[in-house]
C-alpha cells in the first residue's frame, strides 16, 4: 500500500466486522487507516479500544470515538476535515464499508488508477459477494426512468427501460462510469477538498452519489477498476438493504436522502415532479403484484410517509 493514502472506516454497530476490515488492510501492508465510531449502541467502542491494544495497531490505526451518530458522510467527514488542516494531506483518501474486507491488493490497485489517470477524482473496486460472486458496483445516476421502473418493479418495463437502469451489468470493463459504490471508493484528496467533502445535509444514503455528481459536474471523471476486489456483507452495517424476506417501514432519513439528493440535482420544480409520479407508480406496484397474489414491494406506509417526509418538504420548500 502507498503511504500517501489514508483510509477511512466508519462504524456503527458492526465491531466485529469493522476489526476484520480494518485487518484486510493490514495484511497488504502497513498504510494510515483511521476508524470512525459513530456513538454505537452498546460495547463497540470498548471492544474497537481492546482490538487496537491487543492487536498492536496503533502505529497504523488511528480510532476516532464519537459521541454522536454522524451517519456515513459526516462521520467520514470528521477525518476528512482532519486531514484537510495538515501541511501535507495525503494524496487519496479510501472509503471502505465496515462490512466489507479486501479480496486483493484493492487499495493498490486503486492507487495505481488514480496516479495514471490525472482527470480521475475517484476510482471505485469490484464489490463481491460472500461468496465472491460480483455484486453491482458502477451505476448511472438516477433518473426519472429509472426511479419509476425502481417503484413499479414490473420485469417486463425492467426490460423495456434496461438501458436507464441504474445499476451497470456486473461484467463492467474497466473505464468510467456515473458513479460507483460506496462500498470501496478511493477519492483524490484535493478534488473533493475543492467540493467540501461529503453535503452534511445528507443522514444516510444518495452521500456519495451527489458527491460524485458534483465531481463529474466540475470535470472529474469517476472510474470503474474490477481489478481491485473487496468482499461485501451487503446491509450488515445498515440492516436496510440485501435481500428482504418481508416488508419494512423505510426510515425517516431514507426519504430525507432521497428528497434533499434530487433537490440538488434536478431543483426543487424536477424532483417535486418526480416525487408526485411516485404515487401512480406505487398504485401500479401494488396492482400488478395483488393480481398476481403476492405483497408489494413499496415500503410499508409508503404513501403516508412519502407524503409527510417527501412532497410535503417539497411543497413548503423546507428541505435545503
Amino acid at each position: 500500500m502507498s503511504s500517501d493514502v489514508a483510509v477511512i472506516v466508519v462504524n456503527y454497530g458492526t465491531a466485529d466486522l469493522t476489526i476484520s476490515a480494518v485487518q484486510s488492510l493490514l495484511e497488504f501492508g502497513g498504510c494510515e487507516i483511521h476508524v470512525v465510531d459513530n456513538a454505537s449502541p452498546g460495547n463497540d467502542q470498548e471492544t474497537l479500544k481492546v482490538a487496537h491494544h491487543e492487536r498492536s495497531w496503533s502505529e497504523h490505526v488511528t480510532l476516532w470515538l464519537e459521541a454522536a451518530n454522524h451517519g456515513f458522510g459526516r462521520g467520514n467527514n470528521v477525518v476528512l476535515n482532519a486531514l484537510s488542516k495538515r501541511e501535507v494531506p495525503p494524496a487519496r483518501v479510501f472509503l471502505l464499508n465496515p462490512d466489507a474486507r479486501l479480496q486483493n491488493d484493492a487499495v493498490s490497485f486503486l492507487s495505481a488508477t488514480l496516479e495514471n489517470e490525472p482527470r480521475a477524482g475517484a476510482v471505485g473496486a469490484c464489490v463481491l459477494h460472500p461468496d465472491l460472486t460480483p455484486n453491482a458496483a458502477a451505476f448511472r445516476f438516477p433518473s426519472f426512468a429509472s426511479e419509476m421502473a425502481r417503484v413499479i418493479n414490473f420485469g417486463p418495463l425492467d426490460k423495456l427501460l434496461h438501458r436507464w437502469q441504474v445499476p451497470l451489468p456486473t461484467d463492467r470493463p474497466a473505464g468510467p462510469v456515473d458513479w460507483v459504490s460506496g462500498a470501496a471508493v478511493m477519492f483524490r484528496f484535493d478534488a473533493i477538498r475543492d467540493l467540501g467533502f461529503f453535503d452534511p445535509g445528507f443522514f444516510l444514503y444518495y452521500e456519495e452519489v451527489d458527491l460524485m455528481r458534483r465531481l463529474r459536474d466540475r470535470g472529474w471523471q469517476v472510474l470503474y477498476e474490477p481489478l481491485a476486489q473487496v468482499v461485501h456483507e451487503e446491509g450488515a452495517a445498515t440492516g436496510q438493504y440485501g435481500a428482504r424476506t418481508a416488508r419494512k417501514r423505510d426510515p425517516q432519513y431514507l426519504y430525507d436522502s432521497w428528497t434533499h439528493y434530487f433537490r440538488r440535482a434536478n431543483g426543487r420544480f424536477g424532483a417535486l415532479m418526480l416525487a408526485l409520479f411516485q404515487w401512480p407508480a406505487a398504485l401500479l406496484n401494488v396492482i400488478h403484484r395483488r393480481s398476481r397474489g403476492k405483497a408489494p414491494t413499496i415500503p410499508l406506509r409508503f404513501f403516508r410517509d412519502h407524503a409527510r417526509f417527501v412532497i410535503l418538504p417539497l411543497l413548503r420548500g423546507s428541505q435545503e
